[in-house]
């Protein structure tokens, strides 16, 4: 019951009550706004209306638009709008949209749809201004304009329909925006606020439309339901407008904080993505490095590319977002994109949802990253939904000084496991790469013992399958190791042969490479085994003990010893499991 009385004066004079309107409870709840000439599109209500402003700056994550809305109960609204074919009178194009709108939301919606799904972006107009139009009748039939041609249609549909409906201008954050830059001059775009429920709302059609290409040369219709009563503090982030009132925001966000601001395009918010930081469009470096997290609401999947390029980074999920940490390799400006998927969508394409301009003063040459290291790195919930669960090492890079490290996973059912490392210099080939990574298993625990061959940077790659699938391993995860202890030199393992069980254990000798003319310790877990032989220039048996086959062996006068097991008792044959090298003498 509140009486608020508005007055009405026009612009630049002393002001003079000409007309008095007072809102109570009647049917006339819409507050009244003070429109400019043509010369100045974007209208201002006086400053006393604060009760129409969001206090929602930053954005309070609550949701993706300005007040409630269903889609699903969109459905038949939208499908009936798509439908509807006229294009001779704005008049009975209206009419026939709100035959199946009884609220005014709908009839907002029903508007919305149809210009969304039926006016193209004029491409040829946006470069020859004698060709373009954007009168609201000449946008209905010729079914293409600009940007102020699709405002000025809706807000004219809005009008016929019954519903206050501003144009608004301003700056925007579209194509051709660069990274950083600032807003001269007149504006760039043009926009509509509707007035629904009390409050108002803001929409952008042209961006709800589609997009066009790089080259500005062809315009795609893709519908984009984020432009729809966009929440106003995300709505910022792309769209300011020549009166800072109409951000609908209080505070309102200076040109400078536009500029600076973060851009966060729709794909950012639709994936459920909720903030990144920095939240500056230009990071500069510290010693070298630019750290980027994102925070979302639910597990996805990114990818990056620095300077159009994979590369020189070091990207780890989280549950709810991920880290980034970019070490650029020259100095200089460096463009940085971010992309992400949703979790489960597995044929999806990832859209670009971040981009920043690394300012890199200093490079730091110790952070160069093998080539074979795959994005994202170390452990995750993607992992864990691949089956390996409470890793010993959580974090991405794993430092040895002695060049040997051990992870451990607890494994889910029925799975194989493929470890090999890789090495960035390249010099561990093919036939070596999986000889330096040992597999033992302990029921559903896997234990992964890796030996480096010299210091420097090594990417260990982990790929599954599962046991009963006769294919090939897929892709996982891996790891970033790295030893800057010169003197490390370790061999390779000792080659194991297919009849070697997944739960066999070697405890010694671990290394691949027997020394000559030694007397050589073997101490071997394996079951189910009747006699094991080791077979050097001579042959000898090892002997059972508490689960363990032990025995010596002596290495003159032979280049390779040979490990070999009798499964059954009654019969003569003999399995290879083990191979070793002995040094040359």
């Amino acid at each position: 019951g509140t009486q608020v009385t508005v007055e009405i004066h026009p612009k630049n004079t002393t002001p003079q009550i000409f007309k008095k309107l007072s809102f109570g409870k009647g049917t006339e709840q819409c507050p009244l706004v003070r429109a400019y000439s043509q010369e100045k599109p974007s209208p201002s209500f006086p400053q006393t209306m604060t009760t129409l402003f969001f206090p929602a700056y930053p954005w309070d994550k609550s949701s993706l638009k300005s007040m409630t809305v269903d889609l699903e109960q969109f459905e038949k609204l939208d499908a009936y709008a798509l439908k509807v074919n006229v294009k001779n009178s704005i008049e009975e194009l209206v009419t026939a949209l709100l035959k199946q709108a009884r609220t005014d939301l709908e009839k907002v919606r029903a508007i919305w749809m149809w210009i969304c799904h039926h006016i193209e972006y004029d491409i040829v107009g946006y470069h020859d201004k004698s060709q373009l139009s954007c009168k609201p009748l000449d946008v209905l039939q010729r079914g293409k304009s600009v940007c102020e041609g699709y405002a000025g249609l809706f807000k004219q549909m809005c009008s016929l329909a019954g519903i206050q409906c501003m144009k608004l201008s301003g700056y925007s954050k579209g194509y051709g925006y660069k990274m950083g830059q600032t807003f001269t001059g007149n504006s760039d775009h043009a926009w509509n606020a509707v007035y629904l429920e009390g409050r108002w709302h803001l929409l952008d059609s042209t961006w709800g439309s589609g997009s066009v290409d790089d080259s500005f040369t062809k315009f795609t219709f893709r519908y984009n339901e984020f432009y729809f009563l966009t929440h106003p503090a995300l709505f910022i982030d792309t769209h300011f407008p020549d009166n800072s009132n109409w951000q609908l925001l209080k505070p309102a966000v200076t040109l400078k904080e536009f500029e600076n601001n973060m851009l966060h395009n729709s794909s950012f918010y639709t994936l459920g993505l909720l903030t990144a930081q920095p939240d500056t469009a230009v990071i500069h470096t510290e010693n070298g490095k630019a750290s980027i997290s994102v925070d979302c609401r639910s597990a996805t999947l990114f990818k990056f590319e620095l300077k159009g390029a994979e590369e020189h980074g070091l990207m780890t999920l989280k549950k709810h977002g991920m880290k980034l940490d970019v070490y650029p390799q020259k100095t200089g400006s460096h463009s940085l994109q971010i992309f992400a998927k949703p979790s489960k969508a597995s044929g999806e394409v990832y859209n670009c949802v971040l981009e920043y301009v690394i300012e890199c003063e200093s490079v730091n040459k110790a952070m160069r990253f093998p080539k074979d290291l795959s994005q994202p790195v170390g452990p995750s919930w993607f992992t864990e939904r691949q089956g390996f669960l409470r890793p010993s090492h959580p974090d991405p890079v794993i430092h040895t000084n002695d060049g040997r490290c051990s992870l451990t996973f607890t494994l889910g059912k029925d799975i194989s496991v493929l470890a090999l490392l890789h090495s960035e210099d390249g010099s561990l080939s093919k036939d070596t790469n999986k000889k330096h990574v040992m597999q033992i298993h302990r029921g559903n625990q896997i234990e992964l013992k890796i030996h480096l061959p010299h210091a420097g940077n090594f990417v260990l790659k982990i790929y599954a399958k599962k046991k009963s699938d006769p294919g090939s391993y897929d892709y996982v995860f891996n790891y970033l190791i790295t030893c800057l202890n010169a003197e490390v030199k370790w061999p390779a393992f000792p080659q194991v042969y297919k009849n070697w069980a997944e739960d066999f254990e070697i405890v010694e000798p671990l290394s691949g490479r027997l020394p000559a003319n030694r007397n050589v310790q073997f101490k071997l877990k394996m079951h189910g085994i009747a006699k094991v032989l080791v077979q050097a220039d001579d042959t000898a048996p090892l002997t059972q003990s508490r689960g363990y086959w032990e025995g010596t062996c002596n290495t003159a006068g032979c280049r390779e010893v040979i490990v070999m097991v009798q499964e059954n008792a009654n019969h003569s044959f003999y399995s290879h499991v083990l191979k070793y090298e002995v040094e040359s003498q």
